[in-house]
């Protein structure tokens, strides 16, 4: 059985270390870039995680853990692009893939509360 969110969740780490390793950096840039890349390939390791849970409420603690790091991946790449770091087009994908995790995020974690 397919697991859409952490499948997306990989995805989504894979283009930001590719992303991140293509970039040229000054120390300032590289500084940002780190801070995304942590935070990034945090998503789905927190996703990984989830998939055995010692209990309901770890499961949905990990989860959420996931989708505040996904969240801060996206303010790193709304920050890259505002300081002209990187242009638009080279995050698109990166932001649709985010968009798409935060929002089977947030329909998991509320099901799972209930």
């Amino acid at each position: 059985m397919s697991n859409e969110v952490l499948e997306l969740s990989f995805e989504y780490s894979v283009l930001s270390v590719k992303f991140v390793r293509d970039m040229k950096k000054t120390t300032c840039e590289f500084e940002l870039m780190s801070q995304f890349l942590r935070s990034a390939t945090s998503v789905g390791a927190n996703i990984t995680e989830a998939q055995f849970p010692q209990s309901k409420a770890d499961f949905v603690s990990k989860m959420s853990i996931a989708r505040k790091e996904a969240n801060e991946s996206k303010y790193w790449l709304r920050l890259l692009v505002a300081t002209e770091i990187v242009a638009k087009e080279q995050v698109d994908e990166l932001l649709q893939k985010i968009e798409r995790i935060l929002k089977l995020l947030n329909a998991i974690i509320i099901s799972s509360r209930k």
